[in-house]
């Protein structure tokens, strides 16, 4: 039988455990470190020009971590790849349009059942991708998926020509054969436990080829 004093030390350990594990989500959900500006897009991005908009980032972040059922560790990832393609601005207006692609990201997370959705990220020799390209794979019904990805270019380019976009529909027994209805581009899936492969006979269609990691 547990003592009282053993009870109260329990207690006490698990509300260290709790603590510990929220504020390790404050600071992945923290957007933008304003108390060091090391580089000069932060610099640019941390004046009060942008301060309204960091404020609605930060909340949103902050709402997708505690509330939206999307795997922890993929908030983490695009958060980082959000940071490298903002620090590759080269304009006010880039800045600006990636702070608010992110909210929309953010606000995709946080309105929708992710539970019904398989997320991967394209990895290349262990590490994701320089050339990010995120896939996700929904369940619409029992006999209908829906598989939808974006593959990043330049922050720099205009808007239209940013992202290359991915769509095709399919059904639970012809997941390896997939068309993308965006390119007309042919692919063969290869669903593994923890990854995801992609192949294609077309070199024009190479942008989506690859090794992709599974978010669960």
């Amino acid at each position: 039988m547990l003592l009282k004093t053993d009870i109260k030390l329990m207690k006490k350990f698990s509300i260290l455990v709790c603590l510990s594990c929220l504020c390790t989500s404050f600071s992945y959900a923290q957007v933008i470190d304003c108390d060091d500006p090391t580089s000069s897009s932060l610099k640019k991005i941390c004046s009060d020009q942008f301060k309204d908009i960091r404020q609605k980032l930060d909340a949103q972040s902050m709402t997708a971590f505690l509330i939206s059922d999307a795997p922890q560790r993929l908030l983490v990832d695009t958060h980082e790849l959000w940071l490298n393609r903002l620090h590759q601005c080269k304009s006010l207006a880039c800045y600006q349009q990636q702070m608010d692609f992110r909210i929309d990201d953010l606000n995709f997370y946080t309105s929708l059942n992710q539970s019904l959705t398989q997320h991967y990220l394209k990895f290349e020799h262990g590490t994701i991708a320089k050339q990010p390209v995120h896939l996700q794979v929904h369940q619409l019904s029992k006999d209908k998926i829906k598989i939808e990805g974006i593959a990043y270019r330049s922050p720099n380019n205009r808007i239209e020509t940013q992202t290359i976009s991915f769509l095709a529909y399919t059904t639970p027994d012809q997941k390896q054969n997939i068309t993308d209805n965006e390119n007309n581009c042919h692919y063969q899936f290869n669903f593994q436990k923890a990854i995801l492969s992609v192949k294609s006979e077309s070199k024009a269609c190479n942008r989506f080829v690859g090794v992709y990691r599974v978010y669960d």
